[in-house]
Parts: structure tokens; sequence; C-alpha cells
């Protein structure tokens, strides 16, 4: 049995290493590598950029860690049930020293030669506290565990949203280029008219005004997308230097077929994250309660030792017997209240653990009606500026024909700029809120 445990045990960690090293090829895949390691390019998808930033993160590999720290202090507490072998060697030299025995007219001089002793000492001890104690630490690993996922789920939501940023103000940024490009055809025909005759200057200089206001919200969009992108690239930990292109587009990203799986979701409350590390420390509240109870128990101990030892000269007596075997049972009798003060104290915290996770559970209830109700609302909201967006670019495309042949004022194209202007920045703010409602209800419901 237990070379089939640890058979098993080896394909899983080969079958994880596996896993890993396929993520990360995936996400590396044509790229060119700095001399530290760092790739010069990198390509990614959303979920690649999500696996990747889940290999890099420091911060979730010292919480893998930290599970591994629970794993160690949970031997350490079986191992001390288990038994405690130490050896020792010891030499004595007494400098010719000789003892006398015996007073009066018989005296016995007896030498005291130099000895070497070699002893070898074997221990069990065994009580209550030590086995609540590895329970303890079972505890300790399932709470480390969660808040590995949990930091593993808040960085996932973290790049979605990132991701999604830097889509959506590359859009945007597209959006204003074709803009431009039209307020600057319709300001070199107006230039033209006015050399003409046929046209005002300042009809002209109203338009080199809406040029102007356009380079600037795209000056501002670029600095908005550096920034973004920055960020995507502090979270996936990759040197700024570092070519990132996002092989998925926005469209494919913000997926209506998701929004309404997840509003269609079933909402279980033992899937919560923050619900099973409070159970768990309710769970953990009630095993301090029984360590605190086994303080009233028996501490029962096994010990063994060999003793041999080697005169070097005449003389000398053996008085330690080479084996002994000790059993020995410690009861505790008294403390004067402290260990009962102990337990009234860890009962009273776990009531405290279990009013907070009975609060916890409702809130909860009430937190996932919000989060739909958000999620729900920012869809619907996206929805009509994606729409508005798509009118008043026809709109914008529509006064400038007009304006052409003088059907339009330079009022309405100035206020058709506007609106288009305005627009932009609405649908990306409606993109955004739509993912940060997305990535909540997704990291609420563990998804």
């Amino acid at each position: 049995m237990r070379k089939l445990i640890l058979m098993i045990a080896a394909i899983l960690a080969m079958s994880t290493a596996v896993q890993a090293e396929d993520h990360v090829m995936a996400a590396t895949k044509g790229s060119q590598i700095y001399k530290d390691g760092a790739p010069k390019t990198l390509s990614l998808s959303l979920k690649e950029a999500q696996d990747y930033a889940v290999k890099q993160n420091r911060t979730l590999k010292n919480a893998s860690l930290a599970v591994q720290e629970a794993y160690a202090a949970r031997w350490q507490t079986i191992a001390s049930m288990l038994p405690q072998v130490d050896g020792t060697y010891s030499y004595s030299d007494y400098l010719g020293y000789s003892a006398t025995l015996g007073m009066g007219g018989m005296p016995i001089e007896i030498n005291m030669p130099n000895v070497g002793a070699l002893g070898v000492t074997a221990s069990v001890g065994l009580n209550g506290q030590a086995i609540v104690g590895v329970l303890l630490n079972n505890v300790a690993i399932d709470m480390k565990k969660i808040a590995l996922e949990k930091s593993e789920s808040e960085l996932r939501s973290s790049i979605l949203s990132s991701y999604v940023s830097v889509l959506a103000l590359r859009s945007i940024s597209n959006l204003l280029d074709s803009s431009l490009n039209n307020i600057e055809h319709l300001e070199t025909i107006t230039r033209n008219a006015v050399e003409a005759g046929a046209a005002e200057q300042t009809t002209a200089d109203q338009i080199h005004v809406r040029v102007n206001t356009l380079k600037n919200s795209i000056n501002v969009q670029k600095r908005n997308i550096e920034l973004a992108t920055n960020s995507l690239k502090v979270l996936l930990d990759v040197p700024a230097e570092t070519e990132l292109t996002l092989t998925e587009s926005i469209d494919e990203v913000l997926s209506p077929e998701r929004v309404l799986n997840l509003l269609g979701e079933n909402f279980a409350v033992e899937n919560n994250l923050n619900y099973q590390l409070l159970a768990k420390q309710v769970e953990l509240a009630k095993r301090n309660v029984h360590m605190a109870s086994w303080a009233y128990g028996p501490t029962i101990g096994v010990g063994y030792n060999y003793t041999n030892q080697q005169y070097y000269g005449e003389g000398g007596m053996r008085m330690t017997p080479p084996n002994v075997i000790q059993v020995s049972v410690k009861m505790p009798l008294w403390s004067s209240g402290k260990r009962a003060a102990g337990i009234v104290e860890k009962k009273i915290a776990l009531e405290e653990a279990k009013n907070t996770l009975s609060e916890t559970t409702d809130n909860l209830e009430i937190q996932y009606r919000q989060l739909c109700f958000n999620l729900s609302n920012a869809y619907e909201t996206y929805l009509n500026e994606k729409e508005n967006i798509e009118v008043t670019q026809r709109v914008f495309h529509s006064t400038t024909e007009k304006f052409k042949w003088g059907a339009a004022s330079n009022l309405e194209l100035t206020n058709a700029s506007n609106d288009l202007i305005s627009a932009q920045s609405t649908y990306v703010q409606a993109m955004l809120e739509l993912i940060n409602a997305q990535s909540e209800l997704e990291e609420f419901l563990n998804k």
C-alpha cells in the first residue's frame, strides 16, 4: 500500500509539472528571451495571460510556500510523537586520582581509571494535546490552500480587468483616428474653399480647433494605453521593455453568453472562498477547545537507555546498569484554575467564530443578489452605450458629408464631434464597469 501511494504521488507530481510547463510554453510561444530569462516579446490570449501571471507572480509563489510550510509544521508535530533516539559518547580522565573506602584500620584504596561511556537513549511521549495538534495542523493546511486559491482568483480577476482596459482603450483610439481623418479631410476642403472665396476664414479656423481637440483626445488615449499596458506588465511580472501583444479582441472577451450564464448560476455559499475560510476558523476554534481540555489528560512516556562503559586501566567499579527501561505516566492534579480558564477562553473564541460565520453567511446571500444586480445593470448599460456610439458615429459621418456640400453648419459639425468624443468616453467606462462586475461575480462564485 505504501508503494502504491508513493507511485500515485509521483504520477500526480509529474502531471502537475507537465501542465505548468505547457502553460509557460504556450504563453511564450514564438518569443525571444533576454539574457536574464525575461521574454522580449509576448503574445497572449486572456487565458494565457492569466495562466502566465499565476506562474510568475511572486505573491502566489509565497502563498504556495506557505502551504509547504504548513505541511512541514504538521510533520514536526507528528514526529514529536514518534520515537526519539539520541546517542552520546563521553570520556573521563581522573588524572591518577584514587578513592579510599573505609575508615579506621583497614581502608581500601580504589584506583579511578580513565573511562569512556557510550550511551543510546530512545523515548516516546504521547498525550492528547499532541494528537489534537496534528488535527490543528491539518486545518491550518486547508486554510493556507484556501488563501492560495483566493489569491489566485483575485489575480485572475485583476488580469481580466487590465487586459480589457488595454483592448478598450485601443478600440477607442482607433475610432478617434478614423474621426480625425474625416475632420482633417474637411479642413483641407474648407481651406481650399476659403482660398477660392467660397467660405469664410472663421469656418476654417473653427474646424482647425476641432482637429486639435481630436488630436489632444488621441494623445490622452495613447498615454492611457501605455499606462494600462504597463499595469498589465506589472501583473504579468515582465520587464517594461517586453513587447506585449494581446491576441484577443474586445468582442471575444466581452461574451454575452458568459454574462447570461453567470446570471443564471445558482449560489452555493459553500463554494465561496471567504465562507470556506471562516468555516475553517470555526473548525480551528473547536480544535483549540479540545486541545485546552486535554490539558487535564495524562502524558504517557516510554524510554529505553543503553550504556556501555569502557575502563582504561586497573580498577574501577561498574555502577551503571547497561540496559534500563522506563515507563511513566504524568497526571496533572492542580493548577489553581489555569486550565479551566484556558478552556473558557477557547470556548468564547469558538462562539465568536460561529457568530462571525453566521453573520457572514447572511451577508453573502445579500452580496450575491447585489452583484447579480450590478452585472445585469452593467450589461444593459454596455449594450445601450454600444448602440449609442454606433449611432453617434453614423451621425458624425452624416454631418461631415452634409458639411462638405453646405447642408450642415459649423455648429452642427462641432456638436456632432463633441457627441462622438463623449459617447466614446462613456462607452469605455461602460465596458470597464461590465468587466469589473463580471469579474467580481466570478470571484464571488469561485468560477
